[in-house]
């Protein structure tokens, strides 16, 4: 090993130890939030749940534009007309993005007509509910289509404009059950497992690319249709999420270039537990929590 190389090598703790005393201390102190004025939004999903606060809360913090993509074009449209009586600019249109075409053919549309987007939050994902023997191939797929593939081909969509205009913010609303598994939502589970892996290599990608970066919402359990009828044992101690509060939680993310964030932060202890535990322990911390049959009484939307 030359001079050189070995140097780095004895640096290289004093910069970790730097950077982790630097991020503490940071983490004290409020950030400065960026002004959302200048820019576009679409959000995927956009029509009802978290997609739909996640839509007013970027009106109401000021963004200048607002799009909304969706399946359904009642909800699309309520929400549309929610965020226009604010006096935000909003924008609605039909576009499933489980098919690569239709996503394609949409962002061109939406460049024409709206502009370039430069902050693209994968909001959009569905749940099966069901055991692998009892679900069928074609709504497994669909999900890996929904909660995976829609965000790489909307992401391969956008961010090369982002790239070339060096301003842009890629976001992906995931799960904890992305690195917490549970029964019954194998098809969930697993897609969003795959979603967190395509944004952290996505946010070490763009280290390097001034003015882009990424941002990835890790919430629990929240209050929307979508996992209706999913009960823990202990409610009190782990009640749902609001959506409202992870829709804020998010545009401050955004607003201070955060990287992850944990929603409840508690969930931080729930990654670190995994880290050490035997697997005996965390199959005993499902069972007295309720996640290994919470989705017995599952009934939300799919």
């Amino acid at each position: 090993m030359d001079l050189k190389s070995l140097g780095r090598v004895l640096i290289f703790p004093v910069q970790m130890i730097y950077l982790i005393v630097k991020a503490s201390v940071c983490s004290l102190f409020p950030s400065r939030r960026k002004e959302l004025r200048k820019e576009l939004v679409l959000i995927t999903g956009g029509g009802r749940g978290i997609g739909r606060h996640l839509a007013l809360e970027f009106a109401k913090q000021g963004a200048k534009k607002v799009i909304l993509w969706g399946r359904t074009e009642k909800c699309l449209k309520d929400t549309a007309e929610e965020i226009r009586l604010s006096g935000t600019e909003c924008h609605y249109f039909l576009c499933d993005v489980a098919n690569r075409e239709e996503v394609y053919k949409q962002a061109k549309v939406l460049r024409e007509k709206v502009g370039d987007v430069t902050i693209l939050v994968n909001n959009a994902a569905v749940v099966h509910g069901k055991s692998l023997m009892d679900s069928d191939d074609d709504a497994l797929l669909k999900s890996q289509h929904i909660n995976t593939m829609g965000q790489f081909w909307t992401t391969k969509a956008f961010l090369p404009r982002m790239l070339e205009l060096r301003h842009g913010r890629v976001v992906c609303i995931n799960s904890i059950l992305s690195q917490s598994p549970i029964p019954g939502a194998m098809d969930y589970c697993t897609s969003k497992a795959s979603s967190l892996a395509f944004m952290e290599s996505l946010t070490l990608g763009l280290l390097d690319c001034p003015g882009v970066g990424c941002t990835t919402v890790l919430p629990f359990h929240t209050n929307t249709e979508m996992f209706q009828g999913m009960k823990v044992r202990f409610p009190q101690l782990f009640p749902p999420l609001n959506p409202e509060m992870v829709a804020q939680r998010t545009v401050e993310a955004v607003r201070t270039d955060k990287a992850y964030v944990y929603l409840p932060w508690t969930m931080h202890a729930l990654v670190i537990l995994k880290s050490f535990m035997p697997q005996v322990a965390l199959e005993e911390i499902h069972r007295f929590s309720g996640t290994y049959t919470c989705m017995n009484t599952f009934k939300g939307r799919t």
